[in-house]
């Protein structure tokens, strides 16, 4: 199959260019990401660098070489930036613009404008040195976990390797045979392998962009707007998963008289004291526990393994911390809790029926106690 380097070179600047435009319009729809904004204005700005190189022969040598090859520098850069920009790092603008300087004032110096393999040599390790830096901050931040995370970093090292495969084959080989780019057969085979890995590489971004946006909406969905903990939902989806692999201990906590708390003192101080419970049960519940709110003053955890020791050990440690609190807005707020405790392998909702009935019976009993749901309901504390 003959490729043909003209039509490539056209295709590859109508791809990249439609490609830029998808991920402006993108941006334009979510400013938060910025990251689409700097990948979208580097695959513009490759479409011009091609449209140059594509003019080799027609337009003068500093626009179809020095100036191409510098806007093709350019494009790379800002993949890196778009990168460092998706992960919330600095983007940092004179390192983006670090390359196509050092390449236009190499361009300057007449030995170097003349030598095609210190100019194919230069050109490789400036791009290679960006899409590998974009590799590298991509991989580095794959403790969030999305799909397509770790192949755009594979891809962008491999466009890395790619690229620098260029200069030891300069090195090593024949001067390719003068002519203009739209000639060469290497040109074509150049726009083919770039056009694959620009689609490739936007491909990827977006499903990263698409996925991230997706697991922040599950968060929004499963996360209590106040407290910053899992909702209803999200605790009764965890502990379901949980309770299929085996019995767990179900502490249910209520705050005691909250009602009073916020006719008192007003509902800001009320939020202050979920608020306030949440963090001081956060820090001294075991690692592995699902905590969650139900609604109103009522929490609920499971401790996954946890016997019946474990689970009062747990349950009384947490009432203490809460006995401790005192809130900023008023300081001689005492604050308790009673909490209900039921264990076993049942349904998530019938392990909460058996907490609620223990920590009913807190309730009556005088409140900030311990109760666990067994053979007569035996109170602990």
């Amino acid at each position: 199959m003959k490729l043909d380097a003209p039509t490539l070179v056209t295709v590859t600047v109508f791809v990249t260019l439609v490609m830029g435009a998808l991920y402006l319009l993108s941006w334009s729809q979510t400013r938060r990401t910025r990251a689409l904004g700097f990948l979208g204005t580097a695959q513009i700005t490759g479409a011009a660098a091609v449209t140059l190189f594509g003019l080799r022969g027609v337009a003068p040598d500093w626009l179809s070489i020095g100036v191409a090859n510098a806007a093709m520098l350019a494009a790379f850069g800002l993949i890196w930036g778009g990168a460092c920009s998706f992960e919330a790092r600095r983007v940092s603008g004179p390192a983006i613009a670090a390359g196509p300087l050092v390449w236009l004032a190499a361009c300057l110096v007449p030995s170097f404008a003349a030598s095609l393999g210190a100019r194919v040599i230069l050109a490789s390790a400036i791009a290679g040195l960006y899409c590998a830096l974009a590799a590298r901050t991509l991989w580095h931040h794959r403790g969030e976990r999305l799909p397509s995370r770790a192949p755009a970093a594979i891809l962008l090292a491999s466009e890395a390797l790619l690229i620098w495969a260029r200069i030891p084959a300069t090195l090593v080989l024949p001067v390719p045979p003068v002519g203009t780019p739209t000639q060469t057969f290497w040109v074509a085979v150049l726009c083919f392998v770039a056009l694959l890995y620009s689609v490739a590489v936007s491909v990827l971004f977006m499903a990263l962009a698409k996925e991230r946006l997706e697991a922040e909406q599950r968060r929004v969905a499963e996360t209590d707007p106040l407290t910053g903990i899992a909702n209803r939902r999200a605790l009764a989806g965890q502990a379901r998963r949980i309770l299929a692999e085996g019995p767990a201990a179900l502490l249910l906590f209520d705050l005691d008289h909250f009602k009073r708390v916020n006719d008192t003192f007003g509902h800001a101080v009320g939020d202050a004291v979920l608020v306030g419970f949440c963090a001081a049960a956060g820090q001294v519940l075991p690692a592995g526990t699902v905590f969650g709110r139900l609604g109103g003053e009522e929490f609920a955890c499971l401790l996954p393994g946890a016997g019946p020791a474990e689970a009062v050990a747990a349950a009384e440690t947490v009432r203490h911390a809460v006995a401790a609190m005192r809130p900023d807005l008023v300081p001689g707020l005492a604050v308790t809790v009673s909490i209900g405790i039921a264990r076993g392998s049942a349904e998530f909702e019938t392990l909460l029926g058996l907490a609620d009935r223990a920590l009913y019976q807190a309730k009556a009993q005088g409140r900030d106690r311990v109760v666990f749901a067994g053979p007569g309901l035996r109170q602990v504390a």
